[in-house]
């Protein structure tokens, strides 16, 4: 068993209290958590009772957190368990992160809609509001899409640079003497 600091609990609570806000299990959030945490890999009986959560519930989610991609298997010498670790790098953690719930979410909606779009189409539909609205959506993704695909594609530096200017961007109309929404 891992001993945890006060620190580590109240991150570890949090992680899962967003996991479940994202749509993720707590357990998976909080596993995730923890071995994010951990200057060491970790066996999923050392997980189980550091989280005191059952070892079949800790087995599922690393399956998923390797699904994602986040946790990888690593080994010890002389010892058979497999040890979970987790990416450390947030940047590429986020970027894949990201790729998974695109490829999961964004691109079956882009599917939908366009089907959507063809079946207005193929039935002459009179309905201009709906084909507008579904336009609109399919326009929307699209260009979300296109960013998103040119992002993945920029070093991470790049990255961490833009949203450090993005940041000194707000900054412009206080240093004029603006107000904000005038």
């Amino acid at each position: 068993m891992v001993e945890l600091s006060p620190i580590h609990k109240k991150f570890i609570l949090h992680w899962g209290e967003m996991g479940i806000r994202w749509g993720i299990n707590r357990t998976v959030a909080q596993v995730h958590a923890l071995l994010y945490l951990s200057p060491k890999s970790l066996d999923a009986e050392e997980i189980a009772q550091t989280l005191g959560v059952a070892r079949s519930n800790v087995s599922s989610s690393l399956r998923e957190l390797q699904g994602w991609g986040i946790v990888r298997v690593t080994h010890i010498l002389g010892d058979r368990r497999d040890h979970f670790e987790s990416l450390k790098d947030v940047w590429e953690m986020f970027r894949i992160i990201l790729e998974e719930r695109k490829r999961r979410e964004i691109d079956p909606t882009i599917r939908m809609l366009n089907e959507c779009l063809k079946e207005i189409e193929k039935e002459n539909s009179s309905d201009t509001y709906t084909r507008e609205r579904i336009e609109a959506m399919i326009d929307f993704t699209s260009t979300m899409t296109m960013i998103y695909d040119k992002a993945k594609l920029t070093p991470r530096g790049t990255l961490k640079a833009l949203a450090l200017f993005q940041g000194s961007l707000n900054m412009i109309p206080k240093a004029l003497g603006k107000k904000k929404g005038k």
